[in-house]
């Protein structure tokens, strides 16, 4: 007996080693596929929520084999089921450290089949925050003569892939699709960000503020989101604003600041940029601390300073496969629309924020 475990060790370890030594490559792009059906009690209509996108709709929580049970679009299908009486079936369809191109194409292009199904009424989607990442860590190892293209070039392939995945998802999603939302980005690490660059600007040859720079391309970003949503027939969730802005007016301008941080539908790109970037810049917060009321808050950001904080537990998602399960509703209903912990989590309040476009029957 031992002779054959010594040799099944021998054999098991190299591949041992070689997860082992891969598990962050798997990480950076790392599919995470979750059908979760919440099943209401005496109901027999099922529904289906088609949502695509990256680390952010997966859930992602650190762990290359699991995600959060509830990340938004699951969340989302919880209100679904209270306000159609019915079941619900999210489909998550996700891709961790995708960048926008990827979630296009591999996501929803390769996977179109999901939303062509009967049962479709909501199909959602979120992508370009890895697109911002991968410029921000870019400038951020710059020296020298600073470039500002890796910036630019995040917000252009944003824009194009957007617009591309909204075009694809008009033309293929079931005609039973009652909604079709996207969410925008929030920004991660907003405090991290606030120290000044190694390189050095062209014209001063002084070093930049990287919250100053990074601020105006996450902001055009969620414009375009935003703006494509208004011309193609989506909806638009304004995560930046849920996240980003007090629950409360913090100065005293007569407009509650996650209210005033909003794309207001139909304003010009410079407008938006220029109230984020300079009127309002004085209200943004950073999401580790959510403020709900002015007294109290909660931390919306996971301790990688970048994913959704979240509850219920997790499902698997990844490595070893995606998982399909069934679960009751948390809650069965809710009071002016909104869970009783609709604001203490980053995924709880984006599946809200998700919830408010929700249609009044299927």
């Amino acid at each position: 007996m031992k002779t054959l475990f010594r040799r099944a060790a021998t054999r098991w370890l190299p591949a041992i080693t070689l997860l082992a030594l891969s598990a962050p490559t798997l990480a950076s792009t790392l599919n995470q596929n979750v059908s979760w059906t919440i099943d209401r009690t005496g109901t027999t209509a099922k529904y289906r929520v088609v949502a695509y996108g990256d680390s952010i709709y997966a859930g992602y929580n650190g762990s290359i084999s699991n995600a959060a049970r509830y990340s938004a679009p699951t969340v989302d299908s919880e209100y679904l089921s209270a306000k159609w009486n019915a079941d619900i079936e999210s489909i998550r369809r996700a891709k961790s450290g995708a960048v926008a191109k990827d979630v296009y194409e591999n996501k929803i292009v390769a996977e179109r089949s999901y939303m062509q199904a009967t049962s479709t009424r909501v199909v959602t989607f979120e992508m370009c925050g890895n697109d911002g990442l991968q410029a921000r860590t870019s400038f951020k190892e710059q020296t020298g003569t600073c470039n500002y293209g890796v910036l630019d070039s995040a917000v252009n392939s944003c824009k194009v892939y957007v617009a591309a995945a909204m075009d694809y998802i008009n033309a293929n999603a079931h005609p039973n699709t009652r909604l079709k939302v996207i969410s925008n980005l929030y920004y991660p690490g907003y405090n991290a960000d606030n120290v000044q660059s190694s390189c050095r600007d062209a014209s001063t040859g002084q070093t930049v503020n990287l919250r100053d720079r990074f601020l105006p391309a996450i902001t055009k970003m969620n414009y375009w989101m935003c703006e494509y949503a208004r011309q193609k027939g989506f909806q638009c969730t304004d995560s930046f604003a849920q996240y980003m802005g007090a629950d409360y007016d913090s100065n005293n301008d007569g407009q509650v600041d996650s209210d005033a941080l909003r794309y207001v539908a139909g304003e010009s790109e410079a407008t938006y940029v220029g109230r984020i970037t300079g009127s309002l810049k004085g209200t943004l917060r950073d999401a580790n601390t959510k403020f709900v009321t002015s007294a109290s808050s909660y931390d919306y950001i996971q301790s990688d300073d970048t994913h959704p904080t979240y509850t219920g537990g997790t499902v698997t998602a990844g490595i070893w496969g995606g998982s399909t399960g069934t679960g009751a509703p948390r809650y069965t209903s809710y009071t002016s629309g909104r869970s009783p912990i609709w604001n203490r989590y980053g995924h709880e309040r984006m599946g809200w924020a998700l919830s408010v476009y929700n249609p009044a029957s299927p």
